[in-house]
């Protein structure tokens, strides 16, 4: 339990920061009808599968339309 404690200072903000991410990402998917590859439907399970950052950066790298 103390190794779990150790490294609370870290994984608190990094739990923040990948939740964020994955919010952003989700209302970006549901408030915009086009993207480069893909679905609607596809990018919501990339980003919820994947909601470890990768799921989400795939999705901006990849999906997301220019404007």
């Amino acid at each position: 339990m103390d190794k779990i404690t150790e490294f609370l200072p870290f994984l608190i903000p990094l739990a923040i920061a990948e939740f964020a991410l994955l919010g952003c990402t989700l209302y970006h998917i549901l408030t915009h009808k086009t993207y480069k590859r893909g679905n609607r439907t596809l990018w919501l399970v990339v980003a919820v599968i994947g909601m470890e950052f990768i799921g989400p950066v795939l999705y901006f790298l990849f999906g997301k339309e220019d404007n």
